[in-house]
């Protein structure tokens, strides 16, 4: 959630801003009925002060004058608290549909405006035709997308032998890559409550994304850091807590995966996916640092892979929904002859901190104060997979795994 003070003592700069990143947002509404709910408040606070005072005064004896004046007040209340639940409701529900405030720093419109600032490596050169992770899959035996479909549904996949080495090996990695970097592991739960995907801000803008168990009111997770989220809800840390570092893995769960197009078949876009998560909690003037570190160990893993990829500071448009700044990290896959995403990152600010109530102090007798969160993908396991079956096929269609993946290659 935004902070309404910055609204109310600068409306122009936050519509401008909104605007800049969701320019159909009904912004003039926002601030109306935020005004609105505010003067009600304040009105009907002040007439149920009275009441009580005349209340109050009525235990040394009733007079027609408080009867009448306490008549009074009623009515007024009763003709003030609906407008008012129902201005209330209006604005709670455009509340949590208001995107955070993007940076200024980073570029005006949507995807054809984002910003490549780093390429790491060269695209890999072939003496035949690249093929594509489907056909390479296909003769290696590593996948079975007929079998998922048919147990699952389509966009589910089934991986088998070496595929499955790659992937925990690739997982086992990254987790102690992270860990190196500093970040704690957590394990958490994979199912969620509704309030949890509130407070990480996937409530209610991407309900509709989201698989659900409707008999146990808990929904799959769509990403780690929903779960990170709420491992600090209503929590206040001290100043020596932070920054609080953790990296998770989990299967993640969204039902988007079905409405692109054939060339994203395969493991490019599935319903359900493996992710190592990265996730910070930090004051507010460390976000930026503790931002370019995240992308670092991110990349990390990459560079130890000798994969090919840029890194892309996103334009305003393309930022998520709670983010105010994102940078994308996209490898090159040979055989898509494409680059695509294989980490987020993003500074959410205080953002989800206020849906979720994790606050600091600097000292004991401070007030407590919202604290700033990051997330990272640190990776996508899926895409990472397609990237070095892709990059590292050789003629007769074998791969050869990277050094530093032999060195941890899962045995079984």
């Amino acid at each position: 959630m935004i902070n309404l003070i910055f609204v109310r003592e600068h409306p122009e700069d936050f519509k401008r801003l909104i605007l800049r990143k969701s320019p159909s947002f009904p912004i003039d509404r926002f601030i109306s009925l935020e005004k609105q709910v505010s003067v009600a408040q304040r009105e009907i606070e002040q007439l149920r002060a009275e009441k009580n005072r005349l209340a109050k005064e009525a235990q040394k004896g009733i007079t027609p004058e408080i009867r009448q004046e306490s008549q009074k007040i009623s009515a007024e209340l009763k003709q003030m608290e609906p407008f008012f639940e129902k201005i209330e409701a209006e604005f709670k529900d455009l509340y949590l549909h208001c995107p955070n405030i993007p940076a200024e720093d980073i570029p005006e419109g949507n995807k054809e405006a984002n910003k490549v600032i780093k390429t790491v490596g060269q695209q890999p050169h072939f003496t035949f035709e690249p093929k594509n992770h489907v056909e390479l899959g296909k003769k290696l035996g590593w996948f079975d997308f007929e079998a998922a479909a048919t147990m699952t549904g389509t966009n589910f996949a089934l991986y088998k032998g070496d595929a499955v080495r790659m992937l925990y090996s690739l997982t086992i990695m990254m987790l102690n890559n992270n860990v190196k970097h500093g970040f704690n592991p957590v394990l958490p739960p994979y199912l969620v409550n509704e309030q949890s995907l509130i407070n990480a801000s996937n409530f209610p803008i991407f309900k509709d994304s989201v698989y659900a168990v409707p008999e146990d009111k808990l929904y799959l997770t769509p990403t780690a850091e929903v779960n990170i989220t709420n491992l600090y809800r209503d929590t206040i840390l001290t100043i020596d807590q932070l920054p609080e570092r953790s990296t998770a893995w989990t299967s993640c769960f969204r039902r988007e995966a079905g409405t692109h197009g054939a060339h994203e078949r395969g493991l490019i876009r599935i319903h359900q996916f493996e992710k190592v998560e990265l996730y910070t909690v930090c004051t507010p003037e460390s976000a930026q640092e503790e931002h370019e570190r995240m992308v670092a160990c991110a990349e990390s893993i990459l560079k130890s892979l000798g994969l090919h990829y840029r890194v892309s500071l996103l334009a305003a448009q393309d930022c998520s929904f709670a983010s105010s700044k994102t940078y994308d990290i996209e490898v090159w896959m040979p055989g898509q002859k494409a680059y695509y995403e294989v980490s987020s990152s993003s500074n959410c600010t205080d953002f989800q901190a206020r849906r979720t109530g994790i606050r600091f102090k600097r000292h004991a007798q401070d007030k407590a104060q919202y604290a700033y969160t990051l997330n990272t993908s640190s990776l996508a396991v899926p895409r990472l997979m397609v990237a070095l079956m892709e990059t590292y096929q050789q003629a007769d269609g074998s791969i050869v795994w990277p050094e530093s993946l032999k060195n941890i290659s899962i045995q079984f």
